[in-house]
């Protein structure tokens, strides 16, 4: 299990926001401190007994209780605001620290994953040194863990991508990023599907689970962590949690009735159901968002009380940036506001229908709901209930599918809410991907397999294709044609070509990349000018893309700039001015045309990184750029640097194919 760490942050969860209700007063008795109230809004709540708990360690606490209950009872926010602010120094000063100490270990995990950052530990540490204690935050960024009822198709794998390219953005802003993924393990799916094959169950997942860790690997997605339900430590994690909410009396014993789904191993609402009709005129319910029919179920389990927390929703989706994009907030707004889906949930089922679970920790004869079982496992991965989960609590971004919007969007703040703990920052919601404008199923044969697909247009092509066609708010449609189409006008042509005119031995002889400074700003052509305008933009365009995750806007800012980069060396026509070699001005013409083709395909690998990383650095390799100068700050053109270096460099003598062009087999 990988251990290692990209770069990130740990922040509070919520911006403060005006007390809603009332706290009671610390009391001093003996060595405890009791503090009552009603119950409250989660977010005050729990800042409010951190707070206490921290001053209770001072030794000076027994000289100043008195004066402490008395602000905190008339003044809570004055309270809060002045620990907050002592925390808030306290813990800067450990991020800086603790950057220095994952420098090594990111070293050995990019080293491992062939990414990036392979450079020796005293420029790892000079590196980090140049960054303000502000900038290294830490960033916690998971993947929804993969069910191993079937293997990876491309839906699993642009998830995947996704998160990675979002880790490695933060990695480049320099902060410390912990990238989780996994696979779920548990439920009777996946019993079933071992069933059909035969194999023990055990067995299968070792399998299934061992196909979607190659795709990670295969597809560069550099995780920190590989985490399985199965794994003995998640079933610790997952017993304390339980136990955690049932101390709390939010978990009891009850009996649940209701529509069930057992391809979708849960029980849904009349607002989650619609009817359909047999071939034989029967009239049946089915799921809403599978079709799959359900059953009417009454079984003695245990509930979760959810109703109790719709406060607590609605408090944390106060920030409308909680959930990306728009309209999927707006989805989980109207669940919370209608309350439609909010009754208490089934978090158990009987041992005699779902064997193959996690047993409750108090009664042998329940397992554990999957659901909960899987949504845990991004507490196990950090080392939840040990102290070391809080480096990284809450996730920064957690990356899901809209087909499980409700069990992150409800169902799993209010269980972080329920143990007192924060719930996520952003939760990213993609849609799905068709093929050829259908649904992927089995039964139609059309389930897109990751590495099927790599074979026809590479796993950095299938890579660029997913990310870049990819609208977050809506379906997303998967066609040979369009993904061909795509490489090679971008990849081989716009920037492969790009590469090549200017890198040929006829054009450039000596293999020279001229200085940026001295010769980026000669041309005074309107499609220089345009260029110039276009490289400076690029990396703030960019990064505001990255950043509000709109990862198919940040590419096509980049081949924008690009295409602009190969209308002006059309313009300015390099290999005529090659011809005038005792031509002094045409000479500063040919370098200076050469100098921003190179500058624009350095800032342009630069920002490509996140979504292709093996071609960008293969790129950036060619073009000798060090190690240390592979951040997001040198995305900046060099000629706007006081400090740039004046002489010229070269590139490697090899010729690089930036991308090999795809032939299409029709």
């Amino acid at each position: 299990m990988a251990t290692s760490h990209y770069f990130g942050k740990k922040s509070s969860l919520l911006r403060r926001n005006k007390l809603t209700c009332l706290f009671g007063t610390v009391k001093k008795a003996g060595d405890v401190i009791n503090l009552t109230s009603n119950r409250t809004i989660m977010t005050s709540r729990v800042r409010l007994e951190k707070a206490v708990q921290e001053l209770q360690r001072n030794p000076y606490f027994d000289k100043y209780a008195q004066k402490i209950a008395k602000l905190q009872q008339t003044s809570p926010e004055e309270f809060l605001q002045r620990i907050e602010e002592k925390a808030k120094k306290e813990k800067e000063q450990k991020v800086f620290c603790r950057c220095l100490k994952y420098s090594q270990k990111l070293k050995r995990f990019w080293s491992l994953s062939s990414h990036l950052w392979c450079s020796n530990m005293d420029k790892n540490r000079s590196m980090f040194r140049a960054y303000s204690q502000a900038t290294n935050e830490l960033k916690y960024i998971t993947t929804p863990i993969f069910y191993v009822n079937a293997v990876p198709h491309i839906g699993h794998l642009y998830t995947a991508v996704v998160s990675d390219c979002i880790a490695r953005y933060n990695l480049m802003q320099g902060h410390v990023t912990f990238l989780n993924t996994g696979t779920d393990e548990h439920g009777n799916k996946v019993e079933q599907a071992a069933k059909l094959l035969n194999m023990p169950v055990d067995t299968y997942c070792d399998k299934v689970s061992s196909d979607f860790r190659e795709m990670c690997d295969d597809f560069e997605v550099g995780y920190t962590n590989f985490i399985r339900t199965t794994d003995a430590v998640h079933k610790a994690t997952v017993h304390y949690f339980w136990k955690l909410l049932e101390e709390k009396n939010y978990i009891y014993k009850g009996k649940y009735s209701g529509w069930y789904c057992v391809p979708e191993e849960a029980f849904l609402s009349n607002q989650d159901l619609i009817e359909k009709k047999t071939s034989s005129g029967k009239s049946v319910k089915v799921s809403a968002e599978s079709g799959h029919v359900v059953e009417w179920t009454e079984e003695d389990n245990y509930k979760f009380r959810l109703s109790s927390f719709q406060d607590d929703l609605k408090h944390w989706l106060k920030d409308e940036k909680v959930i990306r994009p728009s309209v999927f907030y707006k989805i989980v707004t109207q669940w919370i506001e209608e309350g439609s889906c909010l009754t208490d949930l089934s978090v158990s089922r009987p041992i005699s229908r779902a064997p193959w679970g996690i047993p409750t920790p108090s009664d042998p004869n329940q397992t554990v709901y999957v659901w909960m079982d899987a949504l845990v496992n991004y507490l196990s991965s950090l080392g939840y209930p040990q102290k070391k989960y809080k480096e990284f609590w809450p996730p920064t971004t957690q990356i899901i599918g809209k087909d499980i919007l409700k069990f992150h969007g409800v169902y799993w703040p209010a269980f972080l809410i329920a143990a007192g703990l924060e719930p996520p920052k952003t939760l990213y919601c993609h849609s799905h991907w068709t093929v050829n404008g259908e649904k992927m199923s089995k039964s139609k044969g059309n389930v897109i397999k990751p590495f099927d697909a790599a074979e026809k247009f590479t796993i950095e092509g299938l890579r660029y294709f997913l990310l870049r066609e990819s609208v977050p708010h809506n379906d997303s449609d998967y066609n040979e044609e369009r993904a061909l189409n795509v490489l090679n006008s971008e990849l081989a042509d716009t920037l492969g070509n790009l590469v090549s005119r200017c890198t040929g031995k006829v054009l450039n002889p000596k293999s020279e990349i001229p200085s940026a400074a001295i010769y980026c700003k000669v041309l005074k052509s309107e499609p220089a000018e345009q260029l110039r305008y276009n490289m400076e933009s690029l990396g703030n365009i960019a990064k505001g893309h990255y950043e509000s995750l709109y990862i198919h806007h940040a590419i096509d800012a980049v081949m924008t700039t690009l295409r602009s980069a190969n209308i002006m060396v059309d313009y300015h026509k390099p290999w005529i001015l090659r011809k005038e070699i005792n031509n002094v001005v045409a000479m500063t013409e040919l370098k200076s045309v050469i100098a921003l083709a190179m500058e624009t395909t350095r800032i342009s690998a630069l920002c490509l990184y996140p979504v292709v990383p093996k071609l960008s650095t293969n790129l950036l390799d060619f073009l000798n750029i060090p190690m240390d100068n592979r951040f997001w700050k040198d995305t900046a053109p060099k000629y706007l640097s006081p400090c740039a270096p004046v002489d010229s460099k070269h590139f490697g003598h090899t010729n690089i194919i930036v991308f090999p062009k795809i032939k299409s087999k029709s």
